[in-house]
């Protein structure tokens, strides 16, 4: 079992940052390809951001390229997103995800996912 612990939402302004935190504990944090997603209300969970086991590799979609950072540090079990330049589209619920898979591979689908957070709140008001 691997447990998933996102912090770091909140309510900021349009061209503002946040740092998103996913605290990982259970199975071998370092294995894993890691993902962040998003829902917005009324919307289906999309893609954001993945990062390979090691950090060597990540993806984004097009909609955070350049504006948003992925991060992992192995040492202290945690994932980061880095948002910069916030929209009030980026507005939704983000959720970490981990994908238990033993390659170096990027993932970029809810399906290839096993395990999730409960989710933090980021809200941009314009």
């Amino acid at each position: 079992q691997v447990q998933l612990v996102e912090s770091g939402g909140g309510l900021v302004q349009a061209g503002a940052s946040l740092r998103l935190s996913c605290a990982a504990s259970g199975r071998t944090f370092a294995s894993h390809a890691m993902g962040w997603f998003r829902q917005a209300p009324g919307k289906e969970r999309e893609f954001v951001a993945t990062i390979s086991w090691n950090g060597g590799s990540d993806g984004y979609a097009d909609s955070v390229k350049g504006r948003f950072t992925i991060s992992r540090d192995n040492a202290k079990n945690t994932v980061y997103l880095q948002m910069n330049s916030l929209k009030p589209e980026d507005t939704a619920v983000y959720y970490c995800a981990a994908a238990l898979r033993y390659d170096s591979r990027l993932y970029y689908h809810v399906h290839e996912y096993d395990y999730w957070g409960q989710g933090t709140q980021v809200t941009v008001s314009s």
